[in-house]
């Protein structure tokens, strides 16, 4: 580059690769979902942090409604998002695993209309948080995989062995 400045458009992972990387991470946090027991997996928590049926609603809050956002610019409020409301969760594991697959399908549904040039849009994702619609899809993921971290303490403590972090497929 002539003089030194960073080109956001330049392409150092494709979209399909990068949708492929996220997908694998929620195929993985499927996997730990499914590790627990039913009621461990709505109540059991450690230090305080909140239970991992919460956690993986927030990961679903986050990918749903914001993967619509980043598309329309029309943002739930944060605060109303279903995680912050245990009235608004599923039930049984079998109702998050529904809902978590339900909104795999609208990702990889509504990747079809991002392109390389739509990733540097500037956004404000939920109404509080500046960024890109790159950096939002990126804070997603990494969103993922730390409270999937949190999730692998939880099944060590309650004495079950989680799915090895590298089998993502």
């Amino acid at each position: 580059m002539e003089n030194n400045v960073l080109q956001t458009s330049q392409t150092a992972i494709t979209l399909q690769a990068l949708l492929e990387h996220w997908q694998g991470h929620r195929t993985l946090t499927r996997r730990v979902i499914e590790a627990f027991p039913e009621k461990e997996l709505f109540t059991y928590s450690v230090g305080g942090m909140r239970p991992f049926a919460v956690l993986a609603m927030e990961m679903i809050d986050l990918a749903g409604p914001g993967m619509h956002g980043l598309l329309t610019n029309d943002w739930d409020d944060f605060a109303d998002l279903p995680h912050h409301n245990t009235e608004l969760m599923p039930k049984t594991k079998q109702e998050l695993l529904q809902l978590w697959d339900e909104i795999t399908d609208v990702i990889n549904k509504l990747w079809d209309d991002f392109t390389p040039e739509f990733m540097d849009k500037p956004v404000l994702a939920f109404g509080q948080f500046h960024g890109t619609v790159r950096s939002t899809i990126l804070y997603y993921i990494d969103n993922d995989i730390h409270h999937r971290g949190q999730g692998y303490v939880y099944l060590r403590t309650l004495g079950i062995e989680p799915p090895f972090f590298w089998e993502r497929g």
